[in-house]
């Protein structure tokens, strides 16, 4: 069976089943085993529910059994509240009645320690032995609000259920998922599923994500990592996601620091796991947000917005209303700092908001004035204006406090509606906080509500992001790269990794390798022009720490004195390493100095960065990254999302980079990479030389870091 076919089965028994069990049952509400006896009845669950507890003969009003072997039929699905070992042999008894299903709501397993972690092996082991799809342990469990399923003892349900809609949580934190599951209905959205997978025995986050890919309730996904246990589900789940055409919003929480600890090159020390997982959504169309409340925000404004949207333009821009100067200048501020455009809006538009609102400012901020809440019409004709501009993609109005004013309210409200009526296909945002039931009344009508003028702003930009995803990312991603061996001798010098690279496609310029000042002199007078020096050696990579480069260097006599002082400084600073040699080369010329580089990333394998190189590389941090291998045309992407990219497009009278050349060298890197993932840790060029348009680049550094033990740094 497909690897990625079995990480969804079973979910029909975890999210629609006909019957649960509660093993460990308690006539207590406030219990675990208490909890979802109580829920389930409270919010007119309709299939069988089994308390099972060999000390009761009634729970909560439902006759109790004294184990799972005495119920009088299998239930589709069992929740588990007894702790450690008594849970291991709950779950063998389920399975052999052949339930479908178990939630292990029950601590007491891989975070208590040694024996804990045993006993969560035997739980992985016997799902994959049996089939049977476990949650768990340790989890908040699984919510389905149709279905008034409740695996859960979540206080999020205390009062009432959430409303029913099209937005799934997926949260490896129960706690998490459950704020953000309480948080969605304060945003007037609806939940199809909730589902918080623990400790991931056996279903983990992707597993979810997939089966959500093909559940009609579910049209948009939220998702809360803390880490990823196995990325080709992971990814597979992703991709089915996209394909599907349900968005995906991510939070991951949690940095690490451990892929920079031993980092021996550049790329390791910028290329952080972290933003490893930037590289990984990008890569598989999910759209990553950095807090709960963007989390949730989002979530609720694709729910509203449904098939609303930017018109494919990857750069949001918005006409934007406040009955107040300040209010617009506010928005304009927090636009700027999210990347959304305040374009002018046209002249013809203008004419009509002046025409509507004689006392108006119509230029882009809109200063419509107290004049806008005159009337619902008067506020329709000016939201209509605006919504036909053809200078804008979308519409945020600023309605402060107006929903909380009766009179406001049916103004705002009627207002919206009809205009946005009139434009079923146009974005428009209501920065608006309350009341509950007006946001869910805009909400309904298609409107995005943000509670802050910043909320708005950074949630038109993660829109705008989400949707270049849907429409698959601009590029093909590059196929799978068969993997190959690489030889040992590649990676023991600079010269043997640019041969390696070399025949892979990377440009190098021609090279000689010196071992005393004769050949040193042959070598100058055969390239001709001023030469750089560099020693060679297995055991030294940051040459320049040690003196072991001489840059621009001409002449027979210069360059034997070159070559003997490299010699000298090797022998003082690095008296232990191996000397292969001086490697002499032509200068490279002029051109803006970028860094290439590769790490392998524990979870998700080869990851390729580019990004300003030279000196300034690990100053200003200005990189990209995305899984290895990629196209010429992500590689173009990735360019374009450096700060520096204006230097490489001709910035200020600047002569054009060679473009092609670099994104040729980098898809070229990345193919090197995936090819040979099992042996190389890490790639360094730095720097590579973008020559003017026309003019190639040029590599003039390269390290290879193999993965089965670093070479030792022997600098003094």
């Amino acid at each position: 069976m497909d690897s990625h076919k079995f990480a969804a089965q079973g979910f029909d028994a975890l999210f629609k089943p006909r019957s649960i069990a509660v093993i460990g049952a308690s006539s207590d509400p406030t219990k675990t085993g208490g909890r979802p006896v109580f829920l389930l009845q409270k919010h007119g669950y309709d299939g069988a529910i089994y308390p099972v507890n060999p000390k009761a003969d009634a729970i909560q009003g439902l006759p109790a059994f004294p184990s799972i072997d005495d119920l009088p039929a299998t239930p589709d699905l069992i929740l588990v509240a007894v702790p450690g070992a008594a849970a291991l042999e709950v779950l063998e008894k389920a399975s052999s009645r052949g339930v479908g299903a178990a939630i292990v709501l029950s601590a007491g397993f891989a975070e208590s320690g040694p024996d804990g972690r045993q006993l969560q092996r035997a739980v992985t082991a016997l799902a994959a032995r049996t089939g049977m799809r476990i949650l768990g342990p340790n989890c908040l469990g699984a919510v389905s609000v149709r279905e008034r399923a409740i695996g859960t003892f979540s206080v999020a349900l205390e009062k009432a259920m959430p409303l029913e809609g099209g937005v799934s949580i997926v949260s490896q934190s129960g706690n998490i998922g459950s704020a953000a599951m309480r948080m969605l209905g304060d945003c007037g959205a609806g939940i199809a599923r909730f589902v918080a997978t623990g400790n991931e025995a056996d279903i983990q986050a992707g597993d979810a994500i997939a089966w959500l890919a093909g559940d009609p309730d579910t049209k948009v996904i939220l998702c809360c990592l803390e880490t990823c246990r196995d990325a080709s589900r992971l990814t597979a789940a992703l991709a089915l996601a996209r394909q599907a055409k349900k968005p995906v919003v991510a939070l991951k929480i949690g940095t690490s620091e451990a892929g920079q600890k031993a980092a021996l090159s550049h790329t390791g020390g910028l290329a952080g796991s972290d933003r490893v997982f930037d590289a990984v959504f990008a890569r598989h169309g999910a759209v990553r947000v950095r807090s709960l409340e963007e989390l949730v925000q989002v979530g609720a404004a694709i729910e509203a917005l449904g098939t609303r949207s930017f018109g494919g333009d990857a750069t949001p821009s918005a006409a934007v209303i406040a009955a107040s100067g300040g209010f617009g200048v506010m928005m304009a501020d927090a636009a700027a700092a999210h990347g959304v455009a305040i374009n002018p809006l046209t002249a013809q538009t203008q004419a009509r908001i002046n025409k509507i609102l004689p006392l108006a400012s119509a230029v882009n901020p809109v200063d419509a004035t107290a004049q806008m809440s005159a009337n619902p019409d008067v506020l329709e004709a000016l939201v209509d204006a605006a919504l036909g501009d053809s200078a804008n993609n979308a519409v945020c109005i600023m309605l402060a406090l107006g929903m909380e004013v009766p009179r406001l309210r049916s103004v705002f409200m009627d207002g919206l509606a009809n205009a946005a009526r009139r434009h079923p296909d146009k974005v428009l945002v209501a920065c608006v906080a309350g009341p509950k039931d007006a946001i869910r009344q805009l909400s309904g009508l298609g409107i995005a509500c943000f509670p802050t003028i910043d909320a708005a702003m950074a949630g038109m930009a993660a829109l705008a992001r989400l949707e270049k995803t849907r429409a698959g990312g601009g590029n093909a991603v590059a196929e799978a790269i068969e993997r190959q061996p690489l030889g040992a001798r590649s990676w023991r010098n600079e010269a043997t990794a640019k041969a390696a690279l070399g025949a892979a496609g990377l440009p190098f310029a021609a090279e000689i390798i010196a071992t005393n000042t004769e050949e040193a002199v042959l070598a100058v007078e055969k390239i001709g022009g001023p030469v750089a020096l560099k020693i060679l050696s297995p055991d030294i990579q940051h040459k320049s720490d040690i003196g072991g480069v001489e840059l621009d260097i001409s002449g027979a006599r210069d360059v034997a004195a070159a070559f003997d002082r490299i010699m000298a400084s090797a022998a003082t600073h690095a008296p232990r390493a191996e000397i292969d040699g001086v490697l002499i080369s032509p200068m490279a010329g002029r051109g803006t100095e970028l860094i290439l580089g590769t790490t392998t990333d524990p979870i998700f394998g080869p990851v390729v960065m580019v990004g300003l190189g030279g000196v300034f590389a690990e100053i200003f941090q200005d990189t990209a990254l995305r899984m290895a291998p990629v196209t010429e045309e992500e590689a173009g992407e990735m360019l374009r999302e450096l700060k520096a990219f204006p230097l490489l497009n001709g910035a200020r009278g600047r002569a054009p980079a060679d473009i092609g050349a670099v994104t040729a060298a980098i898809a070229a890197l990345s193919r090197f990479a995936a090819r040979h993932a099992a042996d190389v840790a890490e790639i360094d060029i730095n720097p590579l030389i973008a020559r003017p348009e026309g003019q190639g680049a040029i590599a003039l550094d390269a390290l290879i870091i193999p993965r089965h033990g670093d070479p030792q740094e022997n600098a003094g």
